[in-house]
């Protein structure tokens, strides 16, 4: 993570639209999960090392503002971060498809594990129920929203801008 701003602003701007806006968007009881967008687009991008960081930096912002317990969005981004990091080298050219791809399977990864990991601690409901009423409604909302997002959101974040015109040296 060279440039740190661009990440540091990203996360930052999720964590306040997911915690000021993000329940106004809500269709039914699906709202936008605007942190894993940033922490997976960051991975996909960037790499495992600045997905885990930002994954665990944006997991605690998360807990801290919620009344829940403290740590398991945090848990869950960090890992979700790395493992979606790791395919950073298979994210080839500027193709929208295999980015969509994982952005969906790491979403919906990513909300199964911390409804189970709330229904271990005993603060989810019924898991079978919170996934139909829950979670699968916020992964295709994820999903819905990375189409509009990601690719500004990827151009934002990426370290390495290509060269897009050659000068002449001479």
């Amino acid at each position: 993570m060279r440039n740190f701003a661009p990440a540091a602003i990203a996360v930052l701007a999720a964590t306040l639209l997911q915690a000021m806006f993000a329940p106004y968007l809500a269709i039914g009881k699906a709202t936008p999960n605007f942190l894993l967008l940033v922490v997976i687009t960051l991975a996909l991008v960037q790499g495992p090392t600045s997905g885990a960081s930002a994954g665990f930096i944006a997991g605690l912002l998360f807990d801290l503002l919620g009344t829940g317990a403290v740590g398991p969005m945090a848990l869950v981004l960090t890992i979700t971060g790395y493992l979606a990091g790791m395919l950073h080298e298979q994210m080839f050219a500027e193709g929208w498809l295999a980015p969509l791809v994982a952005l969906a399977v790491a979403s919906l990864v990513a909300e199964v594990a911390y409804g189970a990991l709330l229904g271990v601690l005993g603060e989810g409901g019924p898991f079978f129920s919170a996934f139909i009423t829950k979670m699968f409604p916020r992964v295709l909302y994820n999903i819905v929203l990375a189409l509009l997002v990601y690719p500004l959101l990827a151009r934002l974040l990426k370290d390495d801008h290509p060269v897009t015109q050659f000068k002449r040296l001479m």
